[in-house]
């Protein structure tokens, strides 16, 4: 690949190397939240939406399709399919009566935490390598980039097709049969 204008060799070659091991994470993280969801019979994109549940707390379809970005119709089908799962409920706002927001139903976190020890124990002592100061970078650059992808999946969800989820969590098949 050709060297942008006024970048070095050098700097385009750990550019590559960042963008390279982001794409490593990402595959590796979205495999490790599949098995994880599978284990506890959820799909991939349930569980997540626990783990943002878990972050910020109750809240709207609207509010939820802002921390996803995923399109409102899809946020309502995975709504519901929390609810017949038994890991989240609708409740009314105790402020305003016309919202419904959406809460976690039973301690999800302890039902996930088993299957979390041994990666985050790779995790702990993977960290323990680096001072405070590049702790603070891997912070910033990881908050940043999430911010990012989210605004991405916004976009996708906004473009044509974007906002069709199946009851799997899965784009559905453009094959009809």
């Amino acid at each position: 690949m050709e060297n942008p204008p006024g970048v070095s060799t050098h700097r385009q070659d750990l550019l590559e190397a960042v963008f390279a091991s982001g794409r490593e994470l990402s595959t590796a993280a979205v495999m490790f939240h599949t098995k994880l969801s599978e284990l506890r019979g959820l799909s991939a994109t349930e569980g997540k939406a626990i783990d943002i549940l878990l972050r910020f707390g109750p809240m709207t379809a609207g509010e939820f399709g802002q921390h996803s970005g995923l399109a409102p119709a899809s946020v309502t089908g995975l709504m519901q399919r929390l609810e017949s799962k038994g890991v989240a409920r609708r409740v009314r706002h105790e402020g305003d009566k016309r919202k419904v927001l959406i809460e976690l139903v039973g301690d999800q976190v302890t039902a996930a935490m088993p299957h979390f020890v041994d990666f985050m124990g790779g995790l702990a002592s993977l960290l323990e390598g680096y001072s405070d100061e590049e702790l603070r970078v891997i912070a910033d650059y990881s908050s940043k980039a999430a911010r990012i992808q989210q605004d991405a999946a916004g976009r996708l969800s906004a473009a044509p097709g974007g906002d069709a989820l199946d009851d799997g969590g899965r784009a559905p098949s453009s094959n009809p049969a």
